[in-house]
C-alpha cells in the first residue's frame, strides 16, 4: 500500500513538473513575439522583407531609401515655391509661438512607443532646435496641460536649451485636459504682443475629451479677434472642438499615424507661415543691435535678476545687460538682435526654386565632361561601372548637383554656388575693367 501511494505521488509529482516546463516553454514562445498581437508584432520584428524590391529582371533588390526620400523632398518644396510665386505673400517673420503640450492621463496611453508623452518630448526638442534655426527672430513659450489645469512653463524666450530643460523636468501625466483653459492663458500672454508680432499657438493633443468650465466657443472668438492662429496635432482621432478651433482662427489641424508621421507633421510647423499681404499690417520696428559685454566685467542681468560674470549683451538704449539674443530688454522694452539673425531671416522671403531633374543622356554626353561631376562637392555623378547617376541642375546657372547637395542647399545653405560664384566673377571682371 504505501509503495503504491508513493508511486501516485512521483507520478503526480511528475506530471506537475512536465506542466511547468510546458509554462516555461509558452512564456518563451511569448518573449519570442509569438504570442505578441499584429500591432506589437510592428514594432519588435525588423520586418526586412519590406526593404526589398523586385528589379527588371526579376532578381531582389534592395530598396534605395535615399531616392524615395528626396523624390518627397522636391515634391515637398515644388509645393511650397508654387504656393509663395503665384500669390502676393508675406512670411510671417517674427513669430510669437506658444505650444500647448497635453500632459492628461491620455498622454501616458502606450500606442506610441514607449508612450505618447515620450514621443512628444523626444520630438518637441527637436522642433523647437529647428524652428530657432529657421526663426532667428521670433520667440518660444511652453505650456502644459493636466489636471484640468494649464500651466505656464516658460515665458516667450530665445533660448531653445533653457525650453528643453523646463520641459524635461515636468514630464508627468495626470488628471483631464482641459483645451478652454489652455486658450485662456495663452491668449492672456499673445494678447500683448505688438501688431508687427504673429501670433501662433500649437497644440498637441492627446486626450479624446476637454474638460471645461465654461463655454469654449466664446474662447474660440476673443483667439480669433486677437488674430490668435491656432494649430493642432491630435495624437488618437479627429476631434471636432479641435477642427472647429483650427477653422475659426486660420490654422492647421491633423492626426498624426505614427511616429514617423508625427515628426513630420510637427516639423512642417518651423517655416514661417504665409500671411496675405491685404491682410498685413506693415510697420517699421525699432531695434537695437547689442554689443557683447567683456569677459571680466560683472554686472546685474536683466532677465535673471542677479549678478553674473562676464558674456551677455548690453542693451544700447539703458546699457542694461541680457544673457542670450533675440530678446526685449526687460527695463526699456526695445527688441534686441544681431545682424546674423536679420540676415539667416532672408531665405524666407526670396526662397531658392527646385531644381529641375537632368536627364541621364546629358550625363552621357562625352562633350560635356564638366556636368559629370557635382559644382557643390565635386564628387562624380556617375556610379560604378561609368553609368550616370540621378541629379539636378539649377534653372538659373544650368549647373549639376547631387542628391545630397540639393537638400543641403534648399534647407540649410539657402543659396545656389552656381549663382553666386558667377555673381562674383562678374563683380571682379567688372571691377578690372
Amino acid at each position: 500500500m504505501n509503495d503504491m501511494e508513493h508511486r501516485k505521488t512521483n507520478n503526480g509529482e511528475g506530471r506537475r513538473l512536465d506542466g511547468e516546463e510546458e509554462e516555461e516553454e509558452e512564456d518563451e514562445d511569448e518573449g519570442n513575439g509569438r504570442g505578441l498581437d499584429a500591432w506589437e508584432r510592428a514594432y519588435a520584428d525588423e520586418r526586412s522583407w519590406e526593404s526589398l524590391q523586385e528589379d527588371e529582371s526579376g532578381l531582389l533588390r534592395p530598396i534605395d531609401n535615399k531616392t524615395i526620400y528626396h523624390a518627397q523632398y522636391r515634391r515637398r518644396i515644388r509645393s511650397l515655391y508654387s504656393t509663395t510665386t503665384t500669390a502676393r505673400i508675406q512670411k510671417g517673420l517674427i513669430r510669437y509661438l506658444y505650444i500647448v503640450v497635453d500632459l492628461s492621463r491620455a498622454a501616458a496611453e502606450m500606442d506610441f512607443k514607449p508612450s505618447r508623452m515620450a514621443v512628444v518630448a523626444k520630438h518637441i526638442e527637436a522642433f523647437i532646435r529647428e524652428f530657432f534655426d529657421q526663426n532667428p527672430l521670433s520667440q518660444i513659450g511652453l505650456v502644459t496641460i493636466k489636471d484640468g489645469l494649464a500651466q505656464c512653463l516658460t515665458d516667450l524666450g530665445g533660448s531653445p536649451d533653457s525650453h528643453v530643460k523646463a520641459l524635461m523636468g515636468k514630464l508627468e501625466c495626470s488628471g483631464d485636459s482641459s483645451l478652454q483653459n489652455a486658450l485662456d492663458l495663452v491668449h492672456g500672454y499673445l494678447n500683448q504682443i505688438p501688431s508687427y508680432g504673429h501670433r501662433e499657438v500649437l497644440i498637441l493633443y492627446s486626450a479624446l475629451s476637454t474638460c471645461d468650465p465654461g463655454d469654449i466657443m466664446e474662447t474660440i472668438q476673443e483667439c480669433k479677434k486677437s488674430k490668435i492662429r491656432c494649430s493642432v496635432i491630435g495624437l488618437s482621432a479627429e476631434i471636432f472642438i479641435c477642427r472647429h478651433l483650427c477653422q475659426e482662427t486660420g490654422g492647421s489641424y491633423s492626426v498624426a499615424l505614427d511616429e514617423s508621421h508625427f515628426k513630420e507633421l510637427l516639423l512642417e510647423h518651423a517655416p514661417p507661415p504665409p500671411a496675405i499681404a491685404e491682410f498685413a499690417i506693415a510697420n517699421l520696428i525699432k531695434m537695437g543691435f547689442p554689443q557683447r559685454a567683456a569677459e571680466g566685467v560683472i554686472s546685474i542681468c536683466s532677465c535673471h535678476k542677479e549678478a553674473k560674470v562676464g558674456g551677455g549683451y548690453t542693451c544700447p538704449r539703458c546699457k542694461a545687460r541680457v544673457c542670450e539674443l533675440p530678446t526685449e530688454c526687460r527695463i526699456c522694452g526695445l527688441t534686441l538682435v544681431s545682424s546674423p539673425h536679420l540676415a539667416r531671416s532672408y531665405h524666407h522671403l526670396f526662397p531658392i526654386p527646385p531644381f529641375d531633374e537632368v536627364s541621364l543622356s546629358l550625363l552621357n554626353n562625352p562633350h560635356q565632361r564638366s556636368s559629370r561631376a557635382c559644382f557643390g562637392c565635386q564628387e562624380s555623378l556617375l556610379i560604378p561601372g561609368n553609368k550616370p547617376n540621378l541629379c539636378v541642375a539649377c534653372p538659373k546657372c544650368k549647373q549639376h548637383f547631387c542628391l545630397d547637395c540639393d537638400i543641403y542647399i534648399h534647407e540649410s545653405l539657402h543659396n545656389c554656388p552656381g549663382c553666386e560664384s558667377f555673381r562674383h566673377s562678374k563683380i571682379v571682371s567688372v571691377t578690372e575693367e
